[in-house]
């Protein structure tokens, strides 16, 4: 199979992989973002599309050129837009964005679509983006575009938390820089990863709201929100096999009309 990212391929090659709307195009949608002392900047970048490439070449589609910029860090699931290098897009523009992307796809004959998430923050403005583009394209009598919109971390199984984990599980929202991504990294970027510069504490705490502006204070010095110490090329490798099956799995069934 030919590269099945879309920036690799002459017009003429990408035009007849999608002009009959059959073929699937995937778009990772990350951040630059801190990930602590140990770890790059473009962590939320890198994950998601890996996991589209995977993906791709399973299913037989494509992969658009990453959206790398996302919205602003909220400091109880990323820190917080206050931390230095995380440099962030307003709601409306990533939404904007997304909804521009998808409508110059469907001018392409596109009409199977996947946002694949790899920074939390994005979600909501992701959909509204996929709504808009959605209604605009209706208006220009287009009624058969579909999007499937995924985290890829919610096709992580309780098998694979509990063998990673052991019962020690902080859940998703204290994941920033821990053991999932940088496990992920280890197996995928290792050469972007320092384990020796991970800060080990405890999982961090929050009061049940949130402050604006944000209490520094509040955040861990480290940047993440949870310790990476156990993280392991290992652990990134069972961790990639399993987000690739599900996702695969789960877009078979999605597209399968």
């Amino acid at each position: 199979m030919s590269s099945p990212h879309i920036s690799e391929l002459t017009w003429p090659v990408y035009d007849a992989k999608v002009k009959d709307g059959k073929t699937i195009v995937m778009i990772p949608v990350g951040a630059l973002e801190q990930h602590g002392h140990h770890m790059s900047l473009n962590t939320d970048v890198l994950l998601p599309t890996a996991i589209a490439e995977r993906v791709a070449k399973r299913i037989d589609a494509l992969v658009a050129p990453p959206i790398a910029y996302g919205y602003k860090s909220q400091q109880k699931c990323g820190g917080g837009n206050h931390m230095p290098g995380t440099t962030s897009l307003d709601g409306h523009t990533l939404t904007c964005t997304i909804r521009d992307i998808l409508k110059e796809l469907a001018r392409h004959g596109v009409r199977r679509t996947v946002l694949v998430n790899g920074h939390y923050e994005n979600s909501m403005f992701i959909v509204e983006g996929v709504d808009l583009a959605q209604r605009e394209l209706r208006w220009e009598g287009i009624h058969d575009f579909a999007t499937v919109v995924l985290s890829y971390w919610d096709f992580v199984t309780p098998e694979a938390i509990e063998k990673i984990y052991q019962d020690e599980f902080p859940g998703w929202a204290v994941e920033h820089g821990g053991v999932l991504e940088t496990s992920l990294m280890l197996h995928l970027h290792p050469n972007l990863v320092d384990i020796d510069q991970v800060v080990d504490h405890p999982p961090a705490t929050f009061p049940p709201y949130d402050f604006f502006p944000v209490k520094p204070e509040w955040t861990p010095a480290s940047g993440c929100l949870s310790s990476a110490k156990k993280a392991s090329a290992a652990h990134g490798e069972l961790l990639l096999k399993v987000c690739v099956d599900g996702i695969s799995d789960a877009l078979a069934k999605a597209f399968e009309s």
